[in-house]
């Protein structure tokens, strides 16, 4: 892909885990691509626009379905019977041979797409589908620029040169509703998933593995992470400026510095995760208000759970339920603890 029209302009700073009853403060800054994605669809027509724009690595779109046949026609007839008051304004054959011709002509347009290959630093919307590994040795994954796309990774990998290598898996600048399903891996990145600003984003069933950050989301909303194997990052997830989130259901392990940290992050879940094995399990700075965190195993960590290195929960009105866990500060914060 065309790399001219890309600018560096995003930079995020993370400030935030503090370990071991001393002082340690792990300042992270991110920089990403903003990319001018005027060119996007600058040949599709009106029509096509109102379909998903499929795009894929190296696959092409399925022509099975119902009701059409090999040269994009449909198979069945259609007719009108019975009487039509003739007062009525409404042509009933002409409404019923535009919507047949409307069909025609989507299912042309779906037999007709051209496969588009996804390369490492492409823009990417609609419906993207992995068929291979993307290896991604001097640049960023996938960059989406539209909303409402989902990434298909079938199993698949992205894969980056290094966790210092201020490159992203998959970034997602200010494009909301954007869907990644997994199986599949997202590795050696500085972010393995970065959101600036996006809504209503969710990951699940991903393995997050070797990134300085797993998932990095500043100033997003209704982000979703769930369902995830989040394992060997500095930092599992990073929540920066952000409100309504839900990290659900994660299993996460070895991540060095946190396995869940937030940072000025407001009315967010943080429910039924597995973390063990990092310096601070979950923290919360002394910004981040209204959060909710129950139901987690945080075991084996050197603080399990931390509230702004001590602060009293009726500070920052963070909820601490059911959680099994050994050391919090401050102390109370685990079941019988």
């Amino acid at each position: 892909m065309d790399q001219t029209n890309t600018t560096r302009s995003i930079l995020i700073v993370m400030t935030g885990v503090i370990v071991a009853g001393s002082s340690l403060t792990a300042i992270h800054t991110l920089s990403a691509d903003s990319t001018n994605r005027s060119h996007i669809n600058d040949n599709i027509s009106p029509a096509r626009q109102q379909q998903p724009v499929i795009q894929n690595a190296a696959i092409s779109p399925s022509n099975e379905g119902n009701g059409r046949r090999g040269d994009g026609g449909i198979s069945s007839d259609i007719s009108v019977s019975g009487n039509v008051s003739a007062d009525s304004n409404i042509g009933v054959s002409g409404e019923v041979e535009e919507f047949v011709m409307q069909q025609q002509q989507q299912l042309q347009e779906q037999q007709q797409a051209v496969p588009i290959s996804a390369a490492c630093g492409q823009v990417v919307s609609g419906v993207v589908n992995l068929t291979s590994n993307l290896n991604c040795s001097s640049g960023d994954g996938l960059i989406v620029g539209g909303p409402n796309t989902v990434i298909n990774m079938n199993g698949f990998s992205i894969t980056g040169s290094g966790q210092d290598s201020s490159k992203v898996g998959i970034m997602v600048p200010n494009v909301d509703n954007v869907v990644v399903n997994g199986p599949g891996s997202i590795s050696n990145f500085q972010a393995g998933v970065l959101l600036t600003g996006a809504t209503g984003f969710t990951i699940n069933s991903a393995i997050l593995s070797n990134n300085q950050i797993g998932t990095f989301m500043t100033g997003a909303e209704n982000a979703q992470v769930q369902q995830n194997i989040i394992q060997g990052n500095s930092i599992g997830v990073a929540s920066h400026s952000s409100t309504g989130s839900a990290i659900d259901s994660n299993l996460m392990n070895g991540n060095l510095l946190a396995g869940i940290t937030f940072v000025n992050t407001q009315q967010s879940n943080v429910g039924m995760n597995n973390v063990v094995g990092s310096q601070n399990g979950v923290f919360l700075d002394g910004q981040s208000l209204q959060n909710t965190i129950s139901a987690n195993n945080v075991l084996e960590n050197i603080i399990d759970l931390n509230n702004a290195n001590g602060l009293p929960t009726n500070i920052n009105a963070n909820q601490y339920v059911d959680n099994s866990c050994e050391t919090s500060n401050p102390s109370g914060l685990c079941i019988g603890k």
